[in-house]
Parts: C-alpha cells; structure tokens; sequence
C-alpha cells in the first residue's frame, strides 16, 4: 500500500489518520453532530487509500468520537 505520493505507509499510518481527524472534532471544526467529508474526500486530503481512511473510522468509533450511519456517513458523536 502507497501513499498518493508512492511513499510506502506506515503500518500505524491509519492511527496516525485517526488521531489528526480526532484533533479536528475536538477543535469543533465539524460541529456537535456534524457530517465528517466522504471516505473519499478523506482519502484526498491525506493522501491515504481508502483501507487507512476506513480503518481510521473505525478507530474514532471506538474511541467514541464518531458515529457511522451506513448509507448515510460519519457523524461527530
């Protein structure tokens, strides 16, 4: 797996995915119950596949941070 830039991923890089976005639902920058971007928009800002961002995901659904809707999309929890 590569990142948009061919770079090799870290085998944490998804944590490190995770702990960024964490950074901005604590900053409020999504707003209580807000609409996180699309996986794929996720994908296009940190140049991640979409294996990273869907592991990220689910790492802020298990911290608690992040409800997923399916069919609908991740929301702030």
């Amino acid at each position: 797996m590569t990142a948009a830039d061919g770079a090799p991923f870290a085998l944490d890089e998804f944590l490190q995915v995770a702990d960024r976005i964490a950074e901005r639902i604590k900053a409020g920058e999504f707003g209580e119950g807000g609409r996180l971007p699309s996986a794929p928009q996720l994908c296009e800002h940190y140049g991640a596949g979409a294996g990273v961002i869907r592991h990220a995901r689910q790492e802020l659904k298990l911290r608690g941070l992040i409800v997923i809707v399916p069919g609908k999309g991740a929301f702030t929890a």
